[in-house]
């Protein structure tokens, strides 16, 4: 049961990719693996929720290649590659990855969820090496819309964003903006942002200090402030 369900939504991902108006029907899907209607109906009840699957088996392929990823020493140039790798990710799959990202679903898929943690994550290892100018958090928030929306416009539009350099164009601004420079003094970042981000991930990272909870609480609250304030 499990390989049909894999088969007929591997057949309505290639039918929408070769859709003129990405747009399939339960019957071409039904036809493209050889059951009938019943089949379908019963694996994913109607179309919705056939696209709903293919939107899902979309994140987990995307998900198991960030999930594998081994960390190098450099965090922020893993956070790189990982916007390299979404936007390619997009334009293999640009159907899908339509779909994925489509502002018409009535909920958001909870690995969409997960791949924000995903950068999250890191960006908090980039916090730790005293790379960053902003908190995680707010990082996350900018580069993960701002990779979400390069890569929509190049799969929507692509007549008219042709410049194959875009992608590393907008990246670099981007973390132009998210990251510090890293130190020529590896023991000491740049900017006393980053100096206040590092010490709050280093506390993060290892609870267990001699302040009690709400002193250490108090020291993470104001090295966010001193990390904001402008």
């Amino acid at each position: 049961m499990d390989d049909l369900r894999t088969r007929m939504l591997e057949a309505a991902e290639q039918l929408l990719d070769s859709s003129p108006d990405r747009d399939i029907s339960t019957r071409a899907v039904c036809e493209a693996v050889g059951v009938g209607a019943p089949a379908l109906y019963r694996l994913f009840g109607d179309k919705n929720g056939l696209l709903s699957a293919v939107v899902d088996h979309g994140f987990e392929r995307y998900l198991s290649i960030k999930r594998i990823t081994r960390p190098s020493p450099d965090p922020v140039a893993d956070v790189a590659a990982g916007w390299d790798n979404h936007i390619r990710f997009a334009l293999e799959h640009p159907t899908v990855y339509r779909l994925m990202y489509s502002p018409s679903l009535s909920a958001v898929p909870k690995a969409a969820g997960e791949a924000f943690e995903l950068l999250h994550g890191l960006l908090e290892r980039c916090a730790e090496a005293g790379r960053l100018r902003i908190p995680p958090e707010q990082a996350a928030q900018t580069i993960m819309t701002a990779s979400v929306g390069v890569a929509l416009s190049l799969v929507t539009q692509p007549d008219t964003f042709t410049d194959k350099g875009l992608s590393e164009r907008v990246r670099d601004a981007v973390f132009a903006s998210v990251f510090a420079d890293e130190p020529a003094d590896s023991q000491a970042p740049t900017t006393v942002a980053a100096k206040a981000l590092q010490l709050k991930a280093m506390l993060d990272a290892t609870p267990g200090t001699e302040l009690a909870e709400p002193e250490a609480n108090l020291l993470k609250y104001w090295l966010e402030r001193l990390a904001t304030s402008k």
